[in-house]
C-alpha cells in the first residue's frame, strides 16, 4: 500500500539519457574489464546503439521497439561489454561489439525482459526455457508492441506481466480491440484506460463492467477528469488510490456514489497518506471495509496527524466524553495505560484495554473531529516523574539503544509512560523484534490483546519463551488439560515452566491418580505446577504412601539441569 508516487518521466516513457541511468546503477555493478573509468559511459552507449542495430537490422524488429529494448536494459548491456571482453579504443569499440554480436547472439528475452521494468536479478526466474529469440515465442513481444502503441510506457509494461503474465499470451489483436472498447464504450482517453489497466490488469483478460461502471461515474459523471492532470501517471496513481478502497471491502458497483461525492481525497491526498490513514485505523482490529467507509465519509481525516502528537490517555478519555466514574474504573482495570503515549500507539492503547470497538463507533458516529483537535491541556499533563527519572538513567546507560527499543515496544502494545511500564520493562528479556514476535505468538493462539497485556504485567518472564515453546504449552493446556485460553489471563506464570520436565508428568501423574481412585480432590492447575519438588513429593505422599515410588519411576522426566 505504501508505493511512492511514481517519477513522471519514468511513466511517461520518456528515457532519460544513457549516462544518468548508467552513473545512478554503476555502484551495484563490477567494473568494466579492460575499460578505464572515464570511457565506461561512452561504451555502454555504443553497446546499446550496437543492441539497437542488432534487433532492427539482424532480426527485423522495428526501430522503435528495438531502441525501447535496449535503452532500458542497462544490466543486460553491462554483461555484454564485460563479456566482451576488449579494451576500449574509441575508434573501433562499436564495430568490435558488432563483431562478437555476429557470432554470439543475446538472449533476447533477458534484454526484453529487463526493458519492460522488471528488475534483472528476477529476469533469470521467467526467462522461457530453451527459448533464446523472439521468433521461438512471438507472442510476448507482440503484446508488449500493441501496448505500446496504445500508448503504455515500455518500461512499465513488467508491472502487468508480474501481475496478469496471461496478457502477454493475447494476440495484438485481441489486446487492441480490448482497449479500444474501454476508450468507446465508456468515453475515457488513452491515458484514463491506461491508468486503469496498470491498476487494474485483470480488465485485459477478463469482463468486470461493475468496475468500469464505477469508473465511469467517477471519471465522468462526477467529472473527477477536470481534476487531474491527463498524464499516465497521475491516472494510474489515481487508480491505485481507489483499488485500496475495493482491496479493503468496499463492493464493485456500489462505491462510485461515495467516491464521487469525495473525489478530492484522491487528487490532494498521495498514496502514502492514505494508505498510512488505512493502517492506522485497521490497527483498532475492526472490518476492513469499515475503515474504507469511514475515510470515504469523513475525508478530513487524512488531514489529521496521527503519528506525532502525544496524548495523555485519561485526558483522551475525557476527550470523547467518559467520566471521571468511567475513567477511573478503567485506570484500576488497565493501569499499564496510563500516561503519556504517542497518537501513533492509540489504536493499541485502546486495544490493550479492549476499548477498541467503543472508541473506533465513537470516532465514525459523527465524533471524529474529536480526534483531529485533541491536544494536550497543558505542558504537565500526565508527566509522570517517576518514569522520567528511570528513562534519564537508561539514557546513560551502556545499554540505552537495547532498552529503549523495547520500552518502544511496549509504548507500541499500549503501555503508558508509567511506573508500572519502568517495572515490566526491567525485567524484560529479549530484543524489541523478539519480544513482538513472542506477543504475536499468542495473538496466533487467539489470546486476546489486553489480556495477553495483563499477562505480561502480572508476570512478564514468560515472555521470554521462544515462539515454538509458548505454542507447544498453549496448545498441551486446551488440548490435554481441556483449559481454556482464559485460563493464562489468571495464571500466566504456567507458560514459565518446562513442557516435557514439569508440565506433562505433574499433570499425566496427577491423571493416573485420579483415574486409579487415589486422588479425590481436584488439583488446580497453579497447584499442580507451582510447588517445589519437595512439596510435591510431600503432598502426593499424603495422597498414598507409595505414589513418590511410582513418581520416581514411571513418570518424572530426568533433565539434565535443575531449570523448571
Amino acid at each position: 500500500m505504501k508505493a511512492k508516487t511514481l517519477n513522471l518521466v519514468t511513466s511517461m516513457g520518456i528515457s532519460k539519457p544513457v549516462y544518468t541511468i548508467f552513473s545512478r546503477h554503476l555502484s551495484s555493478q563490477p567494473k568494466l574489464p579492460r575499460i578505464q573509468f572515464k570511457y565506461e559511459q561512452r561504451a555502454i552507449k555504443e553497446a546499446q546503439q550496437a543492441v539497437t542495430d542488432y534487433l532492427h537490422f539482424t532480426k527485423s524488429i522495428p526501430f522503435t521497439y528495438a531502441d525501447n529494448i535496449s535503452r532500458n536494459s542497462l544490466y543486460s548491456l553491462f554483461n555484454l561489454v564485460s563479456n566482451l571482453g576488449v579494451p576500449y579504443k574509441p575508434s573501433n569499440f562499436f564495430n568490435s561489439i558488432v563483431r562478437f554480436l555476429r557470432y554470439h547472439p543475446i538472449n533476447e528475452f533477458e534484454f526484453f525482459f529487463e526493458s519492460i521494468g522488471i528488475h534483472y536479478s528476477e529476469v533469470s526466474e521467467i526467462l522461457p526455457a530453451n527459448k533464446f529469440f523472439f521468433f521461438e515465442d512471438e507472442n510476448v513481444l507482440n503484446a508488449a508492441c500493441a501496448l505500446s502503441d496504445f500508448g503504455f510506457p515500455w518500461n512499465m509494461l513488467g508491472r502487468l506481466y508480474k501481475e496478469e503474465v496471461l496478457i502477454f499470451s493475447k494476440s495484438c489483436e485481441e489486446i487492441t480491440s480490448k482497449l479500444c472498447g474501454f476508450k468507446n464504450d465508456y468515453g475515457f482517453s488513452n491515458d484514463t484506460v491506461i491508468g486503469v489497466c496498470f491498476a487494474f490488469p485483470h480488465v485485459l483478460l477478463v469482463e468486470d463492467d461493475e468496475l468500469f461502471d464505477d469508473l465511469k461515474r467517477v471519471f465522468v459523471d462526477f467529472d473527477l477528469v477536470s481534476c487531474v492532470e491527463g498524464y499516465v501517471d497521475f491516472w494510474y496513481e489515481i487508480c491505485r488510490k481507489i483499488r485500496v478502497f475495493y482491496d479493503l471491502g468496499c463492493e464493485k458497483g456500489t462505491l462510485s456514489e461515495l467516491v464521487g461525492e469525495n473525489k478530492r481525497i484522491f487528487v490532494d491526498y498521495s498514496e502514502e497518506v492514505l494508505a498510512q490513514k488505512v493502517e492506522f485505523f485497521c490497527r483498532f482490529g475492526v472490518r476492513n471495509v469499515d475503515v474504507a467507509l469511514l475515510l470515504l465519509k469523513c475525508p478530513e481525516i487524512l488531514s489529521f496527524d496521527l503519528e506525532t502528537r502525544v496524548i495523555s490517555v485519561e485526558g483522551l478519555f475525557r476527550h470523547f466524553g467518559l467520566s471521571a466514574k468511567e475513567t477511573k474504573s478503567i485506570s484500576e482495570k488497565y493501569p499499564y495505560i496510563l500516561g503519556r503515549n504517542k497518537m501513533a500507539n492509540l489504536p493499541h492503547v485502546m486495544k490493550a484495554a479492549n476499548l477498541q470497538n467503543w472508541f473506533f463507533d465513537k470516532i465514525r458516529n459523527g465524533n471524529h473531529q474529536l480526534l483531529g483537535n485533541y491536544a494536550l491541556s497543558n505542558p504537565d499533563e500526565d508527566f509522570n516523574q517517576e518514569f522520567r527519572d528511570f528513562l534519564e538513567r537508561i539514557r546513560s546507560s551502556k545499554y540505552c539503544f537495547h532498552t529503549m527499543k523495547k520500552l518502544t515496544f511496549l509504548h507500541g502494545i499500549g503501555y503508558g509512560e508509567n511506573a508500572l511500564t519502568m517495572k515490566v520493562l526491567a525485567t524484560l528479556h529479549g530484543t524489541s523484534s523478539e519480544l513482538q514476535e513472542r506477543f504475536d505468538c499468542f495473538l496466533h493462539c487467539g489470546i486476546e490483546f489486553s489480556k495477553i497485556c495483563r499477562m505480561i504485567r502480572l508476570d512478564p518472564k514468560f515472555m521470554s519463551m521462544s515462539p515454538e515453546s509458548m505454542e507447544q504449552k498453549v496448545n498441551f493446556l486446551c488440548q490435554d488439560m481441556g483449559a481454556s485460553l482464559d485460563y493464562l489471563d489468571r495464571y500466566p506464570r504456567y507458560l514459565c515452566f518446562d513442557l516435557e520436565y514439569r508440565i506433562k508428568p505433574r499433570y499425566r501423574f496427577h491423571m493416573w491418580l485420579t483415574e486409579k481412585g487415589l486422588c479425590t480432590k481436584n488439583y488446580s492447575i497453579a497447584t499442580i505446577l507451582s510447588t517445589t519438588e519437595k512439596s510435591f513429593m510431600t503432598r502426593i505422599h499424603r495422597i498414598h504412601p507409595a505414589a513418590p515410588k511410582q513418581w520416581l519411576e514411571s513418570f518424572l522426566c530426568k533433565r539434565p539441569s535443575d531449570k523448571c
